[in-house]
């Protein structure tokens, strides 16, 4: 019997095995329907009794395949995959949330994150509540409620660049029956698994990192299958209970460990629709099989950056983990000990123009509403993606006005910093 496979292998093998004849590598399966030769047979996978394919909506083999490999890679039972990353963190909430329900989730999280949680869930009636990731268990705890369901949070922010602290998050979710959702756009599998410490779901953007280089939009949605739905079947009824539009179908009883991913797919993707494509599934597929190659360039890259940014005299500002003087080095070097991303967020000695001076200075670092691919960029939050926000809107909301957002690609280290040099001498 072959021993578990590490990481690098799994980006590189793990979900597609051709068999004799077949493909070496994954192809795309570029359809939308799928031929079985008896009505019955077609009845059986409607009703969730046969496992196959009939529709791309639901299900495709390139899609499954990737997904595959991303559930291998953090460990999980399995994944869903998703159009975009807001889709991916949509439906792990709304998979267990309906109208009357609650959840508590990290202030520091990605802008369209906070909005689609604060203003688009609260339209269909479902209220969140953000707490400070840093605060102690006891602050966090009073925003918990009799219908709270879920605790989220992301292993790394964006843009302000904090770690979490899994631990205590999974401590607390867990002492209130609920699920920990983490999501690792950032970190990858590659430097953080969040199941190991305590996560029960996980999150991506897989437009960043595991793509990695800006080609294809795409989320994914892993299961740990270690939260156990059932201990707390009242809460949790969506799962451990009949489900009338699959003839009385319970998918806690019928699919065990895979309840909550097979839910995913036989209502959010059969009645919402944001599948990946299978096209989109393939280029994927090519971005994860360099991930564990490409990670480590980006945070060699990243710390020297960080490190030299820290020293230069028009340099306000420097929040990079792998900073020994951050406020969150102790945690990367519990949860991150291999690195942490590319991505760093600074500030420039003078004003929010002296900021945007700056960035329209640089040559080949790129102004771009992206981070986390292959080629250097930058953004300015005040400036853009939060530009609607007074200067004390944004303080509120944990994005200094001087703040930018810089994603260290795998150019050479030299070359990066030479660019930032230029522009900082124009101030």
């Amino acid at each position: 019997m072959q021993k578990k496979m590490n990481l690098g292998t799994l980006c590189v093998q793990a979900g597609w095995a051709p068999k004799k004849g077949e493909p070496r590598v994954l192809p795309i399966y570029q359809s939308t329907t799928f031929k079985y030769d008896t009505s019955e047979q077609m009845a059986r996978l409607f009703d969730l009794e046969d496992s196959g394919y009939f529709y791309s909506r639901l299900q495709n083999p390139t899609v499954d395949a990737v997904g595959a490999k991303i559930a291998a890679l953090e460990g999980g039972v399995g994944a869903v995959m998703t159009a975009s990353g807001q889709a991916a963190n949509f439906y792990a909430i709304f998979n267990i949330c309906q109208s009357g329900d609650h959840f508590v989730s990290a202030t520091t999280i990605y802008g369209g994150t906070y909005n689609l949680f604060s203003v688009t869930m609260k339209k269909l009636g479902i209220e969140v509540t953000f707490v400070d990731a840093d605060a102690p268990a006891e602050e966090i705890q009073k925003a918990f409620r009799p219908n709270t369901k879920a605790l989220f949070g992301e292993t790394i922010s964006n843009p302000s660049v904090n770690v979490l602290d899994i631990e205590k998050f999974a401590t607390i979710a867990h002492k209130n029956g609920v699920p920990l959702i983490v999501d690792n756009t950032f970190a990858t599998p590659v430097n953080c698994r969040p199941f190991e410490w305590g996560a029960d779901i996980v999150t991506h953007s897989t437009t960043k990192y595991m793509d990695g280089h800006a080609v294809a939009v795409g989320g994914a949605v892993v299961d740990s299958g270690n939260f156990d739905w059932e201990l707390y079947h009242d809460k949790y009824t969506m799962l451990t209970e009949p489900d009338d539009s699959y003839h009385g179908l319970t998918y806690t009883k019928s699919f065990g460990k895979a309840a909550y991913i097979t839910k995913m797919v036989a209502q959010l993707m059969r009645d919402l629709g944001s599948m990946m494509s299978p096209e989109n599934a393939f280029l994927l597929n090519l971005g994860l099989e360099t991930l564990h190659l490409r990670m480590p360039r980006h945070c060699d890259n990243a710390q020297r950056v960080a490190e030299y940014l820290q020293s230069h005299p028009k340099v306000a500002w420097v929040n990079y983990c792998g900073l020994p003087d951050s406020n969150y080095y102790n945690l990367a070097k519990k949860y991150l000990p291999h690195g942490a991303c590319g991505v760093m967020a600074f500030g420039v000695k003078g004003s929010k123009e002296d900021a945007i001076r700056f960035m329209d200075s640089l040559n080949f670092v790129a102004i771009v509403t992206h981070v986390a691919d292959a080629r250097s960029c930058i953004l300015h939050p005040a400036s853009h993606t939060h530009r609607q926000l007074s200067d004390e809107q944004l303080l509120e909301a944990g994005i200094a006005p001087d703040l930018m957002r810089l994603s260290v690609g795998i150019e050479d280290a030299e070359d990066i910093i030479a660019d930032l040099q230029q522009a900082l001498e124009k101030l």
